[in-house]
């Protein structure tokens, strides 16, 4: 079974920014028993050994179906000049004593991906905990996008919505570009964004997503799920 062992650095994480950012991401599953060990792991050794201008992101997969079943993901992203010099390191004794700790609570295979964020809308000052986390294939990545800013641009607080593309790691199953609904608490999450919105912004939304509907060509979701955020680095 491959591990975390062949992993070549484990440095990105999921840094919200207006600007463009790259990120890797690695799923792997953890035993209910050695979660609180593997928490310590991470916090042990990224509260002293972070990456400069990458941040590091540990998450449990709460929800899922059964074609996503892994535990946990750790996301690491930041600029393109961050993160290749995060990969490029040396030999590093301290980060081959937390692989070796860490692979010992680590089951069965593990999978990844890498791409990165084209844009954000929300308040990042504050953390939103709990996201939800949409694969789509697009044909027109670019009408897409824009189409996504104009009907995500009347913003509820309490939500922070990210999207991004995938560059390397994609599901045989397809999904070219990811969105991140992000909220602060568990209801505000199942309740999703109308709930959080004024009319007005929901008449808004509603506008502009009639302006914009079929400018993108063929829009398919692949999948979505839960997640939540258990420490950041």
């Amino acid at each position: 079974m491959k591990k975390l062992m062949t992993l070549m650095g484990l440095l990105a994480v999921f840094t919200l920014s207006a600007q463009e950012y790259y990120f890797t991401t690695y799923n792997f599953t953890v035993a209910p028993e050695n979660v609180g060990t593997v928490y310590t792991l991470f916090n042990d050794y990224y509260s002293k050994n972070k990456p400069q201008g990458v941040t590091v992101s540990l998450y449990e997969n709460h929800i899922h179906d059964n074609g996503a079943n892994f535990t946990h993901s750790v996301v690491f992203s930041g600029s393109l000049d961050a993160m290749g010099a995060a990969y490029a390191g040396g030999p590093n004794a301290s980060w081959d004593l937390f692989l070796t700790r860490l692979n010992q609570h680590i089951e069965g295979n593990y999978s990844s991906a890498m791409g990165s964020g084209l844009a954000v809308i929300g308040d990042t000052s504050q953390k939103h905990p709990f996201q939800i986390l949409s694969l789509l294939e697009v044909d027109n990545g670019s009408a897409f996008l824009e189409s996504w800013k104009k009907i995500n641009a009347m913003n509820p607080e309490g939500r922070v919505v990210s999207i991004g593309n995938i560059q390397a790691g994609r599901s045989p199953d397809g999904a070219n570009f990811w969105i991140v609904n992000s909220f602060m608490d568990m209801k505000s999450a199942m309740g999703g964004i109308t709930r959080l919105m004024t009319p007005a912004q929901r008449e808004a939304r509603t506008k502009a997503m009639e302006e914009t509907s079929g400018t993108s060509g063929e829009i398919r979701w692949v999948r979505n799920g839960l997640r939540i955020l258990l420490g950041q680095w």
